[in-house]
């Protein structure tokens, strides 16, 4: 087998019972890493060690990644100025959070036969995220619904690191310490100069 010692270096070709004898002598594990290989591969490492280090860094790596996730907001072609303001303000909440959103027009009855209805709110309110968002998916009839997909610009990792960014300013906001923006020395008054006595 083709050995490789504890830091990397290569040892050789050696029989098994060398390296067993050389994994004994420095207190290592021998492990074989690559089986298809002529000849095998085999390396003098601490596998526990080993082990736990990888957990780690996978621990780590699952730790910054982000989920996509896809929030749904459901509208009627009918709505009314303060609900549509209220649903825009989730969707631009959602958009901000580095969410994609779904956007739905339920068409109930006769309204099923006025699709364009539902067409201009889509597109009304794609205007009015345009800055947060972008269209994934234009407008589409699925049977009574239409459906539209929105796009955050950021991405789900960068609005995550500027969420704990302001969620730590706002903490220390509480705690009394001066954020980055303030200079320590505004919140201390000057003592105002006396008159001098003529």
């Amino acid at each position: 087998m083709r050995l490789v010692g504890p830091s990397g270096e290569q040892v050789g070709i050696v029989p098994l019972a060398k390296a067993l004898e050389l994994a004994q002598e420095y207190d290592l594990d021998l492990v074989e890493v690559a089986a298809n290989a002529r000849p095998p591969v085999c390396k003098l490492m601490d596998y526990g060690k080993f082990k736990y280090e990888s957990a780690m860094k996978a621990r780590e790596a699952r730790k910054n990644q982000a989920h996509t996730v896809i929030k749904e907001m459901k509208l009627r072609p009918k709505i009314d100025p303060h609900d549509y303001d209220t649903k825009k303000g989730h969707v631009v909440r959602f958009l901000k959070q580095g969410d994609k959103v779904k956007i739905t027009i339920m068409f109930r009855g006769r309204e099923q036969s006025r699709p364009e209805l539902g067409y201009r709110l889509l597109q009304r309110l794609a205007e009015d995220v345009q800055e947060l968002g972008f269209v994934e998916s234009n407008p589409k009839q699925d049977g009574r619904n239409m459906i539209m997909v929105l796009g955050p610009h950021k991405k789900k990792t960068e609005a995550m690191a500027e969420a704990r960014e302001a969620q730590a300013a706002r903490k220390a906001e509480r705690q009394g310490v001066p954020h980055l923006d303030q200079s320590p020395d505004a919140s201390v008054e000057q003592p105002a100069e006396e008159p001098a006595e003529a």
